[in-house]
């Protein structure tokens, strides 16, 4: 059968350099041909607003424990292996590999190329294979587009082999289950296979990421959210889900740099991406202005419903999933910044839903406690809803994004302390974005108006000269007046009718973080241990 070819590539790359035998492949196609591709395959239907709605079938998550590393003389004295990092023998890989190849032998495929990091010295080359035109409309809106001079010049870096329908099978094959993540870094190739689930090719790229720019360049890799104010000054949100980070970090007044996954190289903040992978249930354009706007025309959503004979999404139905997502580019957002980099930062937020109302406010930190609260990664999620059970739930996430780090936890906070070492002028800020007054059902959440200004009081540097006083318990510095919030509010003790009851729950909420960092104790410097909070008087 004759090769079909469409759309723009660079000339001197052809299928043989790749291993593709198939009969017809879309190269680099606009977002426009890819959604109408889609529909005419009847893959997904417009939404009113001309966003493209489709559906990631079984998967529509990731699949952590289905994820797995190449073992190899290349990563095997490097790689923090265990439950996060999960081994697998080369020739496992390389079977895989060519059944994937096979499989999409005379079939048609998707392919485009792109770029990861929008710092040029640091950027990878990626080509991405798809074997649906929306899959690879994600890879359009979400990875760096290069120009039509780039394509023809584009040459190949990392590879990611995207194939829904391959199943693998376990029991001959050396995978857990039938679907399946490998990454294999000598061979700069990710397989992906029996799930639909897109957030497994943005996040397969980022745990690459991870691991070469620190491995290599001494770049931190960060999973936070970054935006730049008029005078040029960038900064941080860090912040597992729920605590705030895209709403906080989303501010008219100063342009997005990226909403997810940055690196901090000498001088340089840079994203990772040239999108946004936002979350959408219960979206609304009161709470979220700039993601309402963005979904419209090209943009992606999976896992959405319509209202009842409409074609109007239903963000609150949660029935498919809870993790319903829109996928958009950058430059869909009103004030992004473009390209996606500023320089060093100049306040960095660490940002804590604390259910148990023991943290301050805002706080600041010395670099060890930056280092130590960096690590712990923590926030608090409130119970399920089962009768009795209103005893908030401690979740600590190293780096506030362990499943995503290749390498020892210990190694990116120790490249955090040297940034902060270097630059003494950067503020690190904790903020408890969670309850005051006493725990989840007894306390009340701290108000968005107040958490907003304390942010912005410390970003404008009006946290510069005020009075400060240690927390007894996590030592953290507290401030003892902020513009535009109540004085009370900034010490959290005062807020509890029960001043003995809050001192209690405060030594246990200490003993949860010396408990979970047990595991970092044999890495860590002394320096890191000695801001560990207090158990006890």
């Amino acid at each position: 059968m004759e090769l079909q070819q469409l759309g723009t590539k660079n000339p001197s790359i052809n299928m043989t350099q790749l291993d593709l035998r198939s009969s017809k492949v879309n190269w680099n196609l606009d977002r426009s041909t890819l959604t109408q591709q889609t529909l005419r395959l009847g893959q997904g239907k417009l939404s009113d607003t001309g966003a493209l709605c489709v559906s990631t079938g079984k998967f529509t998550g990731r699949s952590p424990k289905d994820k797995f590393i190449v073992k190899d003389s290349y990563t095997e004295q490097v790689i923090d292996w265990g439950d996060i990092n999960i081994p697998i023998e080369t020739h496992v890989f390389d079977n895989l590999y060519l059944k994937m190849i096979d499989f999409l032998a005379e079939k048609e495929v998707w392919i485009r190329n792109c770029f990861a990091g929008a710092d040029t010295n640091y950027r990878l080359n990626v080509t991405v294979v798809n074997t649906t035109p929306w899959a690879n409309l994600f890879c359009s809106n979400l990875f760096i587009s290069p120009t039509e001079e780039e394509i023809h010049n584009f040459q190949p870096g990392w590879l990611i082999l995207q194939i829904p329908e391959f199943l693998s099978n376990p029991n001959v094959d050396g995978t857990r289950k039938e679907n399946f993540t490998i990454i294999n870094f000598s061979k700069k190739t990710i397989l992906i296979g029996g799930s639909a689930y897109t957030g497994e090719i943005k996040k397969g790229i980022f745990s690459v990421l991870n691991f070469l720019l620190p491995h290599h360049h001494n770049i931190l890799p960060m999973h936070c959210s970054a935006n730049e104010g008029k005078t040029k000054d960038v900064a941080l949100f860090f912040g597992l889900s729920g605590t705030g980070k895209t709403t906080l970090s989303a501010d008219s007044n100063r342009s997005l740099i990226g909403d997810d996954e940055h690196g901090w190289a000498e001088g340089s903040i840079f994203n990772f991406e040239g999108g946004c992978y936002a979350k959408c249930i219960d979206l609304s354009v009161e709470k979220e202005p700039e993601i309402f706007a963005a979904v419209k025309e090209n943009t992606l959503l999976e896992n959405t419903s319509f209202f009842p004979n409409s074609t109007t999404v239903n963000y609150t139905d949660s029935s498919i999933t809870e993790n319903t997502r829109a996928a958009y580019p950058i430059e869909y957002i009103t004030n992004a910044k473009k390209p996606s980099l500023g320089g060093n930062p100049k306040n960095i937020f660490f940002l804590t839903c604390d259910a148990f109302g023991i943290l301050p406010p805002i706080s600041k930190l010395t670099k060890e406690q930056a280092m130590y609260h960096f690590i712990s990664g923590y926030t608090a999620k409130v119970a399920g809803t089962e009768i009795g059970v209103v005893e908030p739930q401690t979740t600590f996430s190293a780096c506030f994004g362990r499943v995503f780090l290749p390498l020892h936890p210990i190694r990116y906070a120790e490249l955090l302390g040297e940034k902060l070492e270097k630059h003494p002028e950067v503020n690190v800020w904790l903020v408890n974005t969670g309850w005051t007054g006493g725990p989840y059902g007894i306390g009340r959440r701290i108000s968005l108006k107040y958490t907003r200004a304390m942010i912005n009081a410390a970003i404008n540097g009006d946290l510069d000269e005020v009075a400060y006083k240690a927390h007894t318990v996590f030592g953290v510095l507290k401030p003892q007046s902020c513009p535009n919030v109540p004085s009370a509010y900034l010490n959290p003790r005062n807020t509890w009718e029960n001043t003995e009851a809050y001192d209690q729950r405060a030594f246990s909420l200490a003993q949860l973080f010396v408990n979970n960092f047990k595991q970092f104790e044999d890495r860590a410097s002394e320096a890191i241990r000695s801001a560990a909070p207090k158990t006890s008087l």
